[in-house]
């Protein structure tokens, strides 16, 4: 059936393309020949063509069964976009009113629905399986395919019931597809759908438009994705973290300092989620920051940037999350913010799942560890992760190539690390190799006695990391594989034992220290400050405190004038991001500091740090706005600390915090109830008339300490700071 049809003519007709990408036309012609048919194919290689064309022209109804309601909306309304009638795609799921779901029905029973979607769990509904038992399957496919494999990225245990259902519905050929499968993962999805006689389709899974970096996450990491938005203003973008709270906080940030982002996240309700995909989709907002749920399926060609806030769980993760930028073909950076901490957190994640379940996990961490901490080309590990050989040495596109660490003779080394694997039968992983190297007696070695052998701690005067990089690169240079069925076994190819026995030079690179990274650029990295510019500053609040009749520490305080003095804010905007400041005092006094600022950059032709003027969410915190809220209540301040868990010292500071960025608040109520008013009118007149600075001590000094306490002191500032300053 499939050789007689002209494809290019429905391919026009249907869609409005000239031609097929890569082998999308022999995939439709395998299906249409009612072949099972398994398609390995990177993001934005049109792998929904390959079951949306032959479901439209093969009589009956395909079954496509898709993991994710967002994305069956995606693609059920980008086919009704092609068709003239809305019944031509459908999708089955819970979002759906039980109208909804028979009018759904009653078009499948027409025969109006050439495709209709499904969750599996869907799929698994008693009537639903009564159903479509009725309907005319012209095929299944299976999309997102693997889900299957519970060494897969995704792995959803429903999906392992997909082929008992299948076989209790009715048979027909299946073409299961992914952007994403080992050698592993691809076994283990034929064998589960029953489909191991299938002709597989396989594309390459060079993306030549991605650029891949990984830095070193630094605690000011959300600092260095506002950097690299604001250079990159209108283009599309999406930062990627694993918790929810993570993925909250940065897009709140991120608008609060004039980037257009929205949040999304499985936590939010389903019309808050849609909305802002739309908006993303529709080019309303250019940044979505997003925990995993977001992207899978989700058709925009023109995302620039993948940020990866975390790394991700697996290598399948990164390659399937970075594949979202540069669908079109033009540019794609994939920029990950890399720390071994984050990766014991998630090992700490897996405690209390079953011990299977841990060792899939872990092995598909270290693979990630690996990827991160290596010196070698990104392009060429990610291939060779996914069974593909990429030949070029340098691909003149990722972190690695652009700037390569230096080498070293590593003929000595390689020949160690394989001597152990023959030594050890090729019955271990690599971590175990990497213990019998250094010598480390575990309880593992200890149990096979391998703290005898004579190559135990053969290579002790290196650590785990360099050793697991040695495999690494053994690894590329095709010496060993890692067994399909005994993932992560380490066995010598033909060309490992060929080097064994005739050894010779190999020039090797030693791995990235993101952690060591990390520390040097934290020490190295603030900006220091500008203590001509500092000494004008406080010249400058003097004049004004002198106008003004106020203590100079009422306008602004000396860490704020460092601040200023470091990130030259020359804008009201930024001058609020200062700390200390806020919108109230940047109003207030801000106009002739920012303008002095302005005159000494441009006089000096000072290169101002401005990305690293990143403003603070409003009030820094909710629990500063529950604080300033209880006040306006009048409840009493020790009550107020007490419901936020927090003692008064830790309140005090708070206020301290939100009348010196320029917020008032009223706390004459408990003030009056602790200190009479003869003591109130002595300590603000102190700080009025004749404080020269704020400080505590000195007011006690000159007060009597044996009169007040510090407390009482810290709370009547707080009622004069709000007052006179704000």
């Amino acid at each position: 059936m499939g050789r007689k049809i002209d494809l290019s003519y429905h391919l026009k007709l249907h869609f409005g393309f000239d031609k097929f990408k890569g082998n999308q036309e022999d995939i439709i012609r395998n299906v249409l020949d009612k072949n099972d048919t398994f398609v390995l194919m990177p993001t934005g290689g049109g792998k929904s063509l390959c079951y949306q064309l032959p479901a439209l022209i093969m009589p009956g109804t395909a079954i496509i069964i898709s993991p994710l309601i967002a994305l069956m909306k995606n693609q059920v309304d980008a086919m009704r976009n092609f068709s003239e009638d809305d019944g031509i795609a459908h999708f089955l799921n819970s979002s759906l009113t039980k109208s909804a779901i028979q009018m759904v029905k009653e078009d499948v029973l027409a025969q109006k629905t050439k495709m209709l979607y499904v969750a599996p769990e869907s799929l698994t509904k008693e009537e639903n399986i009564h159903f479509l038992k009725h309907v005319h399957i012209s095929f299944y496919a299976v999309d997102e395919a693997h889900c299957i494999s519970e060494w897969g990225h995704d792995f959803r245990p429903e999906y392992r019931r997909i082929r008992p259902i299948i076989n209790e519905i009715g048979n027909a050929p299946i073409i299961a597809l992914t952007a994403t499968a080992t050698p592993k993962v691809q076994h283990d999805i034929q064998k589960n759908l029953g489909m191991l006689s299938a002709n597989v389709y396989k594309s390459s899974f060079n993306r030549p438009n991605l650029f891949y970096d990984i830095r070193p996450k630094l605690d000011d990491a959300t600092k260095e994705i506002i950097k690299i938005l604001r250079a990159n203003v209108g283009k599309s973008a999406i930062v990627y973290c694993l918790s929810r709270k993570k993925v909250e906080e940065i897009a709140e940030t991120l608008v609060v300092n004039g980037i257009k982002a929205l949040p999304y996240h499985a936590g939010m309700d389903a019309v808050t989620r849609s909305t802002n995909q739309d908006k993303f989709l529709l080019e309303d907002a250019d940044v979505m920051v997003a925990t995993i749920a977001f992207g899978m399926g989700i058709d925009k060609p023109d995302v620039r940037m993948v940020i990866h806030y975390d790394i991700p769980k697996s290598l399948e993760g990164y390659y399937q999350e970075t594949g979202r930028a540069g669908r079109d073909g033009g540019e794609g950076r994939c920029i990950t913010f890399y720390r071994y901490k984050d990766i014991q957190k998630l090992e700490k994640f897996m405690q209390g799942k079953p011990i299977s379940e841990q060792e899939i996990g872990r092995q598909l961490l270290l693979e990630t560890v690996a990827y991160a901490e290596g010196s070698l080309c990104r392009r060429k590990i990610l291939m060779l992760y996914f069974g593909e050989e990429y030949k070029e040495e340098n691909c003149g596109s990722c972190d690695n190539c652009l700037n390569p660490k230096e080498q070293f003779e590593g003929q000595e080394y390689m020949e160690m690390a394989l001597d152990t694997i023959v030594e050890l039968k090729e019955r271990f992983k690599a971590d175990y190799i990497a213990d019998v190297l250094m010598g480390n007696e575990t309880s593992a070695i200890k149990s096979y006695g391998h703290e005898t052998l004579e190559i135990f701690g053969y290579g002790n005067e290196k650590d785990e990391k360099f050793w697991n990089g040695i495999l690494r690169h053994a690894m590329v240079l095709g010496f060993i594989i890692k067994d399909i069925e005994t993932y992560g076994v380490l066995k010598i190819t033909e060309k490992g034992h060929d080097f064994l026995e005739n050894p010779y030079s190999l020039m090797l690179t030693n791995n990235h220290d993101y952690e060591e990274m990390a520390h040097d650029g934290a020490a190295g990295g603030i900006a220091s400050m500008d203590p001509e510019l500092f000494s004008m500053l406080k010249d400058l609040r003097k004049k004004i405190s002198k106008k003004m009749n106020l203590p100079p520490f009422v306008i602004f305080q000396d860490p704020s004038l460092e601040a200023m003095s470091t990130f030259y804010p020359i804008e009201l905007e930024e001058l609020q991001s200062i700390p200390g400041v806020g919108v109230g005092k940047a109003k207030r006094f801000g106009k002739e500091f920012v303008e002095l600022i302005k005159r000494h950059v441009e006089q000096n032709e000072i290169d101002r740090p401005i990305d690293l003027v990143v403003k603070s969410v409003a009030n820094r915190s909710k629990q500063k706005i529950s604080i300033i809220q209880s006040i306006d209540r009048q409840v009493p301040l020790d009550i107020i600390a007490e419901g936020k868990g927090i003692d008064m010292n830790d309140l005090l500071k708070e206020l301290e915090s939100i009348v010196y960025s320029g917020t008032r608040v009223n706390i004459d109520y408990h003030i009056k109830q602790y200190i009479d008013e003869e003591h109130i009118e002595e300590i603000f007149a102190y700080f009025k008339e004749e404080a020269e600075t704020d400080d505590i001590e000195a007011a006690l000094r000159e007060l009597g300490e044996d009169e007040y306490t510090e407390e009482d002191i810290r709370m009547v500032r707080i009622k004069f700071i709000s007052e006179i300053g704000n």
